[in-house]
């Protein structure tokens, strides 16, 4: 016969307490956790609020900057194109859209278009090509002296824009320039040229300026884009058989091309404004206009013309200019970028 044993006296008694201290003691625990959690919850708004404070402290002295400096500019080059105005009377004459008018009848305007869409297609892609070649020539290839290389290819991106054109003007100088004095050296006297005098090379002899003050400065920054990719890329693209220029193309332009589509963009952006630094103190657009660029003839139109309204017009040509230039490269040239 199987007994069934019966707790104690008092024992039920002693487990519930038990229990009941136990429970107490665990939500003594809990408690602090708890207050300290509610105090926290408490002080994250204050902290958001000291931290967003303190970002917006930091921004405003460049919000002012670029309101002053940019904005305020930008809106008043769209207002007073609006205007004819000489830019020194009081006079101010509401005109709208007869100043764009103009520019279509204009055709020193559509020269100087011109030439600058084809500084701009030269001078990028020359500049952007041979950025490339040397580039991928000083990581890959093992050459003494390529920091020597570097540096000098790097050194007309230091020199002031102003210094670049008046060396310039020296080696094109018709009867003392180094460009004309070597090639009577070489007794090739029929290739001398008055070269920032003919209608015909003037424009080239501005690209070639261009050119060489840019070319170290992209060449540089596609360097340290083919530096970061991996060498087991191409040790076992070698073992495949792939050539250098296979190498190149395969493997160096697909990883590196997030940086050319940004440098590309960059490019064209400032050479608008390179070419009119150049223009200006080499040729001042001459000789009859054959170097003029859209920069330059605003220049002209705005402060030397007494022509101010007209001249904002173009500026306003030449903004929406290049931002649709820019949109159309950054869309052609954007793809989804490569992980290694």
């Amino acid at each position: 016969m199987t007994t069934l044993s019966t707790p104690p006296p008092g024992s039920t008694n002693r487990t519930s307490a038990s229990s009941d201290a136990s429970d107490v003691f665990e939500a003594s625990k809990q408690a602090p956790s708890a207050a300290s959690s509610r105090r926290g919850v408490a002080r994250v708004p204050v902290r958001r609020r000291g931290d967003t404070r303190f970002v917006l402290a930091c921004l405003l002295p460049a919000l002012v900057l670029f309101a002053v400096f940019m904005a305020v500019p930008t809106v008043n080059v769209f207002r007073m194109s609006l205007y004819t105005w000489s830019g020194f009377s009081p006079d101010m004459r509401f005109v709208g859209l007869d100043n764009f008018r103009r520019l279509f009848d204009d055709d020193q305007f559509v020269r100087a278009f011109q030439n600058t869409v084809a500084l701009l297609v030269v001078v990028t892609v020359v500049t952007m090509g041979m950025g490339l070649f040397l580039a991928a020539i000083m990581t890959r290839q093992r050459l003494r002296g390529r920091n020597l290389y570097r540096f000098v290819l790097y050194i007309p991106n230091v020199l002031s824009v102003v210094v670049i054109a008046a060396t310039f003007s020296a080696v094109y100088d018709q009867e003392n320039g180094l460009l004309n004095g070597a090639l009577r050296l070489l007794s090739l006297d029929g290739l001398q040229q008055v070269w920032l005098g003919n209608q015909k090379v003037v424009l080239y002899s501005v690209a070639i300026a261009m050119l060489w003050q840019s070319l170290g400065y992209y060449m540089v920054l596609y360097m340290a884009s083919m530096s970061s990719v991996p060498e087991e890329l191409y040790e076992a693209s070698a073992l495949d058989g792939a050539s250098a220029a296979r190498q190149f193309f395969a493997i160096t332009l697909p990883l590196i091309w997030q940086s050319l589509s940004t440098t590309l963009t960059f490019f064209i952006m400032s050479a608008v404004n390179l070419s009119f630094v150049l223009v200006r103190a080499m040729t001042g657009g001459g000789p009859d206009g054959s170097s003029e660029v859209l920069l330059s003839y605003m220049y002209k139109q705005a402060y030397t013309n007494s022509s101010y309204g007209y001249g904002m017009a173009i500026g306003v040509v030449i903004f929406a200019f290049s931002f649709l230039v820019s949109l159309l490269v950054s869309r052609a040239t954007r793809r989804e970028p490569l992980q290694f």
